[in-house]
């Protein structure tokens, strides 16, 4: 990495755990020259300042190379199970299994206004109108 860091940056351990699950080298064709770890650092800063890709540094990968890998990232769920490795990674460190054997769902409900006070409204317009047009 030939640039200055930002905050947004993973640290190099962070790197060693990621970087098994990003995309592999093809077995045929053209090698890869884009570096992996500088795409997912551009992710990141893109959402810690939360710009829009054209307007990712030009010390980063290109923007369209960073969102085509972020895309490709997200349709093979590359994503879920970074957050899952690491997720495994922090309950073994804490002294816990892998996996939770137990889990809460929370159940409550909101209660909106949104369509119900809008169409209220809009009947008691209408009711006044014939109201009106009766008397």
């Amino acid at each position: 990495m030939g640039r200055r860091a930002y905050p947004s940056d993973i640290t190099d351990s962070e790197g060693k755990i990621i970087q098994p699950l990003l995309s592999k080298n093809k077995a045929r064709g053209r090698k890869r020259d884009t570096d992996l770890r500088e795409v997912v650092n551009a992710i990141f800063y893109l959402l810690e300042e939360g710009c829009q890709w054209r307007a990712l540094p030009h010390d980063f990968p290109h923007w369209s190379t960073v969102r085509t890998y972020f895309d490709k990232w997200n349709r093979n769920k590359i994503w879920y199970r970074i957050n899952q490795q690491l997720r495994e990674q922090l309950r073994q460190q804490q002294g816990r299994k892998r996996q939770p054997s137990a889990a809460a769902i929370d159940s409550q409900s909101v209660k909106t206004t949104d369509k119900r006070g809008r169409y209220m409204v809009m009947m008691a317009a209408k009711s006044s109108k014939v109201e009106n047009a009766i008397s």
